[in-house]
């Protein structure tokens, strides 16, 4: 497996931290090497908050992702800040409701998704990230690619790890919105 290096960027109260911590732990359900290193401001929700995620059959040098080869970005802020950083050859995930922009680089693939649009319409609100991470999967993480690392049925034990107790009933919405993302 060749090494993911993801950033998940967008405001607080997104969720980006919460997928970034449902991927890693995919990773190390997987038995790979990993790292989950949250960012955010004081303000929580409303401000800036993004995080890094390495998995990679080797240790891991650094949890800090300066040159990402993955970029989900949830903002116009986030994706005005990293996009630049990805490496070439890179997948770039963007959230189309909230970012209007075009990406001008031709060196990375973009997936443009309106997934804060798709979560209200379809009755999943608040999991525009769950809409991304089921993208993500799909084009990068399962299956046979370089950078595939997990199988869906890993990422729905992971998924099940990191949901909490105390919000069960979102188990059935979060798995929607991944599916949801999945095929588009």
């Amino acid at each position: 497996m060749k090494d993911l290096n993801i950033v998940f960027a967008g405001f607080g109260g997104q969720g980006v931290l919460f997928a970034g911590k449902v991927t890693a732990y995919a990773g190390l359900l997987s038995g790979k090497e990993l790292s989950w290193l949250p960012s955010y401001g004081p303000e929580m929700r409303g401000g800036t908050a993004n995080c890094s995620v390495c998995v990679s059959d080797a240790p891991i040098g650094s949890p800090l992702v300066t040159a990402p080869n993955v970029l989900v970005a949830m903002n116009l802020p986030s994706l005005d800040k990293f996009i630049d950083a990805v490496e070439p050859g890179g997948v770039v995930l963007i959230d189309s409701t909230l970012i209007d922009k075009k990406v001008e680089r031709d060196d990375v693939t973009v997936y443009y998704l309106p997934a804060t649009a798709l979560s209200e319409e379809k009755g999943l609100r608040g999991l525009a990230n769950m809409i991304l991470i089921g993208k993500l999967f799909a084009a990068v993480c399962c299956g046979e690619g370089e950078r595939a690392f997990c199988s869906w049925e890993t990422l729905d034990r992971a998924l099940q790890k990191c949901v909490p107790a105390r919000k069960a009933e979102m188990l059935a919405y979060n798995r929607q919105a991944i599916q949801l993302g999945a095929t588009l």
